[in-house]
């Protein structure tokens, strides 16, 4: 029985991913790598519906902006795996808050977005109205915690959905219920999505990848 089960929930996910008119989400020139240093950065490879990262003892996220019809995705569906990882940490600890993966879900309100479509991402992320659910693979808390960031404050909230460690995982999310379970408002229009890997407070590597990121209403 115990090898039925992964059919069944693989079986269960095609069949998710293929009602509501699912979107794909490609990995490619209109994603931009940002960097928190002039010195080092992580090594992306961008590639059809994979992206690929390598990070040793580094920090830096890669991030698009989403077309306006894709502003009222409610859901999203990802696959991610894990070769290498960094240890578990306390990811509420500015400096100290490594993880192997965090995808980025990036919400304005309507009117925001629409005089925010050509900035990047450190303006986005200035907005005061702008929120951010981060989707984690690391640290050491209870997966489905929904945790505070340290760096963006009430604008943003960090959802664990694996602990520190390798392997391979297929994820869906529910934006819509996490957003207002984080913010306790309706959620607003999804005008972005970035990934980070971060190992530079431990000075160790990651080798990890997400793929198949799908967007639903």
């Amino acid at each position: 029985m115990a090898k039925v089960w992964p059919v069944i929930a693989a079986a269960v996910f095609a069949l998710w991913l293929g009602s509501g008119h699912a979107s794909s989400v490609a990995f490619g020139d209109s994603w931009q790598e940002q960097r928190f240093s002039l010195f080092y950065s992580n090594d992306f490879g961008l590639k059809g519906d994979r992206l690929t990262v390598r990070s040793d003892g580094t920090v830096s996220m890669v991030w698009t902006r989403l077309p306006e019809g894709l502003w009222d995705s409610r859901n999203a569906a990802w696959q991610w795996r894990v070769d290498e990882s960094v240890p578990p940490t306390d990811l509420t600890e500015k400096g100290g808050d490594d993880r192997n993966l965090a995808l980025y879900f990036v919400f304005l309100p309507q009117g925001v977005a629409e005089q925010a479509r050509d900035s990047d991402l450190r303006d986005l992320l200035d907005e005061p109205d702008v929120r951010v659910l981060m989707y984690v693979w690391g640290g050491k808390h209870p997966n489905g915690a929904i945790l505070p960031t340290p760096y963006l404050g009430e604008r943003g909230r960090t959802i664990i959905r694996r602990n520190a460690g390798t392997g391979t995982e297929r994820e869906k999310a529910d934006l819509a219920a996490d957003y207002e379970s984080a913010f306790g408002e309706p959620v607003q229009s999804l005008v972005g999505l970035a990934v980070s890997a971060d190992s530079d407070d431990t000075d160790t590597r990651i080798e990890a990848a997400v793929s198949r990121l799908r967007l639903l209403p």
